[in-house]
């Protein structure tokens, strides 16, 4: 009886044997084959839009800061249209106005935004 249940689990430990074998297998056939000396290129910066440097109290421009922020908002604003427009028809004129008044608002914000000159990238 007990061998009998004791069978029923065979599956999933041989399953588990197996994905231990090949995440093992892997990781040393990336230690053997790969290469491990990092090139000029690949130390490079990247996306951050400015060398690296070795003190965190030099100054660079905040305006990769604000870039992020404002991607952010709208990123969120589009978040926030998904499920909207999905439930409109359950929330009828409600939904519909509450929508646009946060739509107008989020409008007024970009124009001044602009306005103010803070997507310009001189």
């Amino acid at each position: 009886m007990l061998t009998s249940q004791l069978a029923q689990y065979l599956p999933i430990l041989l399953f588990f044997g197996v994905a231990a074998v090949m995440t093992v297998g892997m990781l040393l056939a990336n230690a053997f084959l790969a290469p491990a000396k990092p090139d000029v290129n690949k130390n490079a910066p990247y996306e951050c839009g400015f060398e690296a440097f070795s003190d965190a109290r030099n100054k660079f421009d905040v305006r990769f800061y604000l870039v992020s922020i404002l991607f952010i908002i709208f990123d969120l604003e589009i978040a926030f249209l998904f499920p909207w427009a999905i439930t409109l028809g359950k929330t009828a004129m409600f939904g519909f106005t509450s929508m646009v008044i946060f739509l107008v608002i989020l409008t007024i914000g970009f124009l001044y935004e602009w306005k103010k000159g803070a997507l310009d990238w001189e």
